[in-house]
């Protein structure tokens, strides 16, 4: 999750121009006018990475959520797995993939299917043979049988585990609200949050863990630690959060940033969450 970013598939903001906020739980600093102009900002730094863009065009049926890409998919060595998403508004938003991946010749592998629910934000690479995911709101144990059914086929081992509430079932938190990779086996963490399985299993894998500010991660409800790592060492995240940018710069990784007030934090997804890697 740290090679450098080849490829990665995008969304734009269409819908959530038109969001009821109340219904997609987004917060309020919402802002319209500033979301496109945040989203183009982002775009920008990505592709200044070296990363190809695929924008992934065509209807979204009203998923305002649908920019945030990387859930709806997960991509394997061998394929993408189309994921089920547990938010209720988001039902049927891997269609939008499914068309996607048709479209751009790259096969499927698998799909999780209902009663199953699964989101990307909730799996996390550990290495080649490993995945991490986390049983919450969002997937669960239905879907996290059927990935690790999918996946077992690659020799892939799945390692589950249990989220905590957090705030309430309608707020977004996945196993990457509180964890996100950074560079090879180094990554930025928020520990009140983490399973101590899962913590245990990182440091036996030996795995650099970087403390995330604590007044970061509140104020921004965990979107101070959504970070995308686009090549070893060097990461985007979004502006305004001195004091982890701080603690990753002493670890040795590179930050950028961008505004994120209006399209990141009031709508409860960060640089990570708008990306579907395609190749690395």
């Amino acid at each position: 999750m740290t090679a450098p970013l080849k490829r990665v598939a995008m969304r734009r903001p269409a819908s959530m121009l038109m969001a009821d906020t109340t219904e997609w739980h987004y917060g309020p600093t919402y802002d319209a006018a500033m979301i496109e102009e945040e989203h183009a900002a982002f775009a920008d730094l990505v592709a200044q990475s070296g990363a190809e863009i695929l924008w992934m065009d065509g209807d979204d049926n009203g998923i305002a959520d649908s920019v945030f890409t990387y859930d709806a998919s997960l991509m394997t060595p061998k394929g993408a797995i189309l994921m089920s998403p547990g938010k209720p508004l988001r039902k049927g938003e891997q269609e939008l993939h499914r068309r996607f991946y048709k479209e751009q010749d790259i096969d499927i592998v698998g799909e999780i299917l209902p009663p199953g629910t699964v989101e990307g934000g909730d799996t996390l690479w550990l290495d080649d043979g490993s995945l991490a995911v986390g049983r919450g709101f969002r997937t669960n144990q239905a879907g996290i049988e059927q990935l690790t059914a999918i996946l077992a086929e690659q020799g892939v081992t799945v390692h589950a585990y249990d989220m905590p509430i957090f705030h309430d079932e309608a707020a977004c938190l996945h196993l990457m609200s509180f964890i996100s990779p950074v560079d090879f086996k180094k990554a930025v963490i928020y520990a009140p949050l983490m399973p101590v399985a899962f913590w245990q299993l990182l440091t036996g894998m030996g795995y650099t863990l970087i403390e995330a500010a604590e007044a970061d991660f509140v104020e921004s409800n965990g979107l101070s630690l959504n970070i995308l790592a686009t090549a070893p060492g060097k990461c985007i995240m979004i502006d305004g959060y001195p004091s982890t940018v701080d603690a990753m710069e002493k670890a040795g990784v590179e930050v950028q940033v961008f505004k994120g007030d209006a399209l990141c934090i009031a709508c409860e997804g960060g640089p990570t969450c708008m990306t579907r890697p395609i190749l690395r």
